[in-house]
């Protein structure tokens, strides 16, 4: 299929979603959130790992405030966080590959936040997050108030929101915020190589990781522990296990399929 905000490509089993409005920093406007719903189920169903990035120099800038011409005051906010963005952002959280977010840029308000909804967020070191919302009136949404307490601590996810100030990617990585900052020179190769390890990975396997991590966020102990069992008995049963143990004893690299 063919998107007019976005690029898309499959190769070697990772899927690339590029946000593609750099005249207006990639702005989320009504079409594009459709596209990239759309998209994230579609290439997820296809390919092996899943990397959002985007064209021109920022990652996503957020609501496109032009959306919809001069009542960007009148929008229903909403019914646009309920019935456009929550379903693009459970999108990304139930895809059923693992997700990269490749931050090239400035990723300001919900742009910041799209890419927390990743597994794993690999950045320039010239990108920023900004919790942007306060500056127009607004409270963080897309999903900020959830993840961002959760990656770095409730005193820093306050701060970020209250006072909207520019964390710098490498301050990013220092909280816990990202995986990975990396120099700009070798960000592409970085996240492409990054890409390339999860595409070959055992996919199942990865699956089941991202289950586990969840819960046990709210599981208790006991919950947690039959949860473990419950997924690695069915990671247990794949052909990559098989694969894995054969692998490691004839003292070769693992050949894994992804079922």
């Amino acid at each position: 299929m063919e998107y007019d905000t976005l690029a898309t490509s499959i190769e070697s089993g990772v899927g690339t979603i590029t946000l593609n409005r750099p005249e207006v920093m990639n702005a989320l406007n009504k079409q594009m959130r459709a596209e990239l719903t759309y998209a994230l189920k579609d290439i997820g169903g296809q390919a092996r790992v899943l990397v959002l990035t985007g064209a021109g120099r920022a990652f996503c800038s957020g609501q496109d405030l032009g959306d919809g011409g001069n009542n960007a005051a009148q929008i229903d906010l909403e019914r646009t966080l309920r019935e456009e963005y929550e379903p693009m952002l459970r999108a990304i959280y139930d895809a059923p590959v693992p997700v990269i977010a490749a931050v090239n840029g400035p990723a300001a308000g919900a742009g910041a936040n799209l890419a927390l909804a990743a597994d794993v967020v690999i950045a320039a070191e010239s990108a920023s997050f900004i919790q942007a919302f306060t500056r127009i009136g607004l409270i963080p949404d897309a999903g900020g108030t959830w993840f961002l307490p959760r990656q770095v601590g409730f005193a820093r996810a306050m701060g970020a929101m209250l006072f909207a100030d520019r964390i710098t990617a490498q301050q990013a990585a220092d909280w816990g915020m990202i995986w990975q900052a990396v120099a700009d020179d070798g960000f592409e190769s970085t996240w492409k190589a990054r890409a390339a390890d999860l595409a070959a990975g055992p996919t199942i396997a990865y699956r089941n990781i991202r289950k586990a991590l969840r819960k046990s966020l709210s599981n208790p102990l006991d919950a947690q522990l039959a949860l473990e069992a419950q997924l690695q008995a069915e990671a247990g049963k794949t052909r990559d296990f098989q694969e894995g143990v054969m692998a490691f004893l004839e003292k070769r690299p693992a050949r894994f399929e992804g079922r």
